[in-house]
């Protein structure tokens, strides 16, 4: 007498899938490549991002620190900081008012 075998539907899934699977290697192994690749360059877009809002927070904050010397600079151009500041070096204006030139004398 034969031997009955009990196939069930997973076994012969299985077994029909492993079949194709050997007979298309060639075309697994390439969709497993295009996989890794996929990752591999999403992986290296959010690295880059990252890096992009790292350089734009840099970009910023030197902005500000651009900014604030500005400011400082502007503050003490001015005549009135210039006079207290020359006062400690024992320099003075003593009320005088520049002269003016003309090229017409």
């Amino acid at each position: 007498m034969a031997k009955n075998k009990n196939i069930g539907p997973k076994e012969s899934l299985s077994g029909i899938a492993a079949k194709w699977i050997l007979s298309n290697l060639l075309f697994v192994s390439f969709l497993g490549f295009l996989v890794t690749i996929y990752i591999a360059n999403r992986h290296y877009s959010e690295k880059n991002v990252r890096e992009i809002q790292a350089l734009q927070d840099n970009v910023d904050r030197l902005r500000w620190h651009y900014l604030s010397l500005k400011s400082d600079l502007m503050k003490k151009s001015k005549q009135s900081e210039v006079e207290k500041s020359v006062v400690k070096e024992g320099l003075s204006n003593k009320g005088k008012h520049p002269i003016k030139l003309s090229a017409n004398d």
